[in-house]
């Protein structure tokens, strides 16, 4: 069996580990863009790969945040700043993922808001799974706060309950961490089955029942189904997983993504657990207050380039596909792509981002409040072979790279900046 282990609410979880009592209290953990990015001062960041993704960033300050001030939300008299995790007793209030901290402050006044501390679910994270690898012979690590393993050949079916349960409340004692576990024959099943185990507890989903658990589950409770799949899905009047299992030649009639969904949601796919899992991209985006200068915008864009430059040389990739993207405000968005197969240099890619930046500045009348830049299909993963034009030269721009890579690996990622920054 494959089973599905998630920390219960994670951020809040971590908080009441340094602060007992924040225990059984309304909390969430609120957040902004790292803005000081931009400022012309130095910072003290860090950069991970392992677990960056949604509400984790790739880059993020190393030092230890004040976690313990409201003020630290505050902006011209304003709450400022998205939730990116609520404690049950906050949910129970109506809060949400992804609300805004202004919002939930006025569903909950007694509202407990902390921010961030990266470094410390860095540290937990790696402590779990460190934990996990000495109880499971293969373990994944998906996210930051959410693993995979596999029983088959290590606890036969029939103990697979006992086992979950003995290991949720060993984590609980060796950890502090609360975590829920689901187990089923496919790791897609297992994760579903976890989403009903919440808070701190294990469902075991066997073959005998599978029918009875999932045909009653909503689409939109499945995980890969989005809101554009949603739509479509109940558009064709499929509403619960059920009536999609139902409707395997709809599903297979959408295209290959629809077919492979299907078949997930069906009990039919699975896939493998992999123990180390590559980065396929890197990017780096901020959202900041709205800016009509494009000056500064241009700066800003050095500034990204520059530490996104930074991590790609510390994978030791060559990107070869890259992507700029701009967010105005009024919700318009626009944002272009670009393919080259050449040795990467930072200076090159400054210039790139530079120009795709330009391309991209469609709405020049409005105010932009988020760029984003992301670089994938690296050499080492594609067919690409990388252009000979100029390769000589390039390849010195290349080796002066990594030297400045190595002066900002010792010295901090702001050691050396392009004098268009300042």
């Amino acid at each position: 069996m494959k089973i599905h282990i998630d920390i219960d609410c994670f951020f809040v979880s971590a908080a009441r580990i340094k602060e007992p009592y924040l225990e059984h209290k309304a909390v969430v953990i609120g957040g902004r863009s790292d803005t000081k990015i931009f400022s012309r001062e130095a910072k003290n960041q860090t950069v991970n790969f392992e677990n960056s993704g949604s509400f984790v960033p790739t880059f993020y300050k190393a030092y230890e945040q004040k976690d313990d001030d409201i003020e630290s939300f505050m902006e011209n008299g304003k709450l400022r700043g998205i939730l990116t995790t609520a404690s049950y007793e906050a949910r129970s209030y109506g809060i949400k993922t992804a609300m805004s901290l202004r919002e939930a402050k006025e569903l909950c006044p007694h509202l407990i808001i902390k921010a961030p501390n990266m470094s410390l679910y860095q540290e937990l994270s790696h402590k779990l799974h460190d934990f996990l690898s000495r109880k499971i012979p293969l373990i994944e690590q998906a996210s930051i706060d959410e693993f995979y393993g596999d029983l088959s050949g290590w606890v036969v079916d029939e103990d697979v309950p006992e086992f979950i349960d003995r290991l949720r409340h060993e984590i609980k004692k060796e950890l502090r961490l609360p975590v829920s576990i689901g187990a089923a024959h496919t790791r897609y099943i297992a994760k579903l089955a976890t989403s009903y185990a919440k808070p701190f507890g294990c469902k075991t989903i066997y073959r005998w029942d599978f029918d009875t658990f999932v045909n009653p589950i909503k689409v939109e409770d499945f995980a890969g189904i989005g809101r554009s799949m949603k739509r479509k899905l109940h558009a064709a009047q499929i509403h619960t997983l059920g009536e999609l299992r139902e409707r395997r030649g709809t599903l297979e009639s959408w295209g290959p993504y629809a077919k492979e969904l299907y078949k997930r949601v069906n009990g039919e796919s699975d896939a493998a657990i992999e123990v180390k899992r590559e980065r396929k991209s890197i990017g780096i985006s901020r959202t900041f207050d709205p800016l009509f200068d494009r000056t500064e915008l241009r700066r800003r864009v050095h500034i990204l380039a520059r530490h996104l430059s930074y991590a790609i040389f510390k994978l030791d990739v060559i990107p070869t596909v890259f992507h700029l993207s701009i967010n105005y405000e009024m919700n318009q968005k626009s944002h272009i792509n670009i393919s080259k197969a050449e040795i990467f240099t930072e200076k090159k890619f400054d210039a790139l981002c530079l120009e795709l930046f330009t391309q991209a500045d469609i709405q020049r009348r409005l105010q932009v409040i988020r760029l984003s830049i992301n670089c994938s299909s690296f050499t080492k993963h594609s067919r690409k072979e990388l252009s000979l034009i100029g390769f000589n030269d390039e390849q010195k721009m290349h080796t002066l790279s990594k030297s400045s890579q190595k002066l900002r690996e010792k010295y901090g990622i702001d050691t050396i900046k392009f004098a268009s920054e300042m």
